[in-house]
């Protein structure tokens, strides 16, 4: 079926269109301003947005689950609904079910569950491998018992199980060795450093280009060491994952971030563990129970675990807590991470691209989705 949403405020990650239209099936077959716009001779649904904004699909590169749902439970019916319901309540139009340190067979079901999720939901374009291979100095809500020192035989097995979806591993460059991180890079595996207490020299030394979760559970900048922290905010070279849900990072701190790193170089991601869209109470992550209170997930011990953010509220927060555009917004909600993990047909909004966009009002919320031209409403 071919769409046209007409009278829109587009923002295709490259520009605005004040009053424009979008033409689309599962690509993008026209935009421009309405001034251009001539219907078409085939059947077509024509919509009206008066004035709304539509901007380009979400991508969530560091998720864990939502909805009751986990990727470490390995199931592809469960993961597959779970990343429907992303899509339709969130904005998520690509995703990289994410894993956690556990035991191997844990980390094997996953993989499997996660390529067979994937072969019925496209909205799945990878898997973020988030540890073992991490520091037990800052494992945060990652069980110690299953950190391993940095393995490229084991990445290797597990991106087999998964048919080559692995598009990103966390790892404590400190502890690393370069057949790892060949591995990795010979495979288009990105390397992020997280859950790390690595100097800034350990960071220099490393082929690192990516920072797990920006603040959080890694060496922090201090005066005389600017730590993982300061690295990612120095180097120019180094995207930046930032959790925008007010706990795991004050706003104050956010800004400084987008201040310092500007928005080409900084990704919004959720972070979110299975009871992201449930009610308050008594969950699970890893093994581990969850406190959920608040809009916070905590261990026993008080530990933020995950998080219950949406996609489409990381959006809100960017802005509210930076003051940034909308413009900026988009590009750390969809350009930069297609851009970093080669999503060509992603992130953007132009002829030939995947129809993959959200429809939001002018308060940012969020009245429909499509993924690859395929409707999807949030749950009422």
């Amino acid at each position: 079926m071919t769409r046209v949403l007409t009278h829109a405020t587009i923002y295709t990650g490259t520009e605005k269109i004040t009053d424009g239209y979008l033409r689309f099936d599962q690509q993008i077959q026209d935009l421009g301003p309405m001034s251009a716009y001539r219907p078409s001779a085939a059947d077509e649904t024509v919509t009206d947005l008066g004035g709304r904004l539509v901007v380009p699909g979400f991508i969530d590169v560091h998720s864990h689950g939502g909805y009751g749902f986990d990727a470490m439970d390995g199931e592809a019916d469960q993961i597959d609904q779970m990343v429907t319901k992303m899509t339709a309540n969130e904005g998520i139009t690509s995703y990289f079910p994410t894993t956690m340190t556990q035991a191997p067979e844990r980390i094997d079901h996953a993989m499997v569950g996660i390529k067979a999720a994937a072969a019925k939901n496209p909205v799945i374009q990878g898997i973020h491998l988030e540890g073992p291979f991490i520091s037990p100095v800052y494992k945060g809500a990652q069980p110690e018992e299953y950190i391993t020192a940095p393995d490229a035989k084991l990445v290797d097995h597990w991106n087999q199980l998964a048919g080559g979806l692995v598009k990103v591993v966390t790892y404590a460059p400190e502890n690393t060795n370069p057949e790892f991180e060949h591995y990795c890079l010979a495979h288009g595996i990105t390397l992020s450093a997280g859950h790390t207490n690595a100097t800034r020299a350990q960071m220099q030394q490393s082929r690192a280009s990516h920072v797990t979760h920006l603040y959080d559970a890694q060496r922090e900048f201090r005066h005389r060491e600017p730590g993982v922290t300061g690295h990612a905010l120095l180097e120019d070279n180094i995207y930046t994952e930032i959790i925008t849900d007010g706990f795991h990072i004050v706003p104050d701190m956010i800004k400084l971030a987008y201040r310092l790193k500007g928005a080409d170089k900084m990704e919004l991601i959720t972070d979110s563990m299975r009871s992201k869209g449930m009610p308050e109470g008594v969950s699970e992550l890893g093994g581990q129970k969850v406190i959920v209170k608040d809009k916070q997930a905590r261990l026993e011990d008080g530990h933020l675990a995950g998080s219950v953010l949406t996609f489409i509220d990381a959006f809100k927060h960017i802005i509210a807590f930076t003051g940034c555009t909308v413009e900026d917004a988009v590009k750390m909600a969809s350009v930069n991470q297609a851009r970093e993990f080669g999503l060509v047909k992603k992130g953007r909004l132009a002829v030939g691209m995947d129809a993959d966009l959200n429809v939001l009002t002018a308060q940012l919320d969020l009245t429909a989705t499509y993924s690859l031209g395929r409707e999807f409403h949030p749950d009422k």
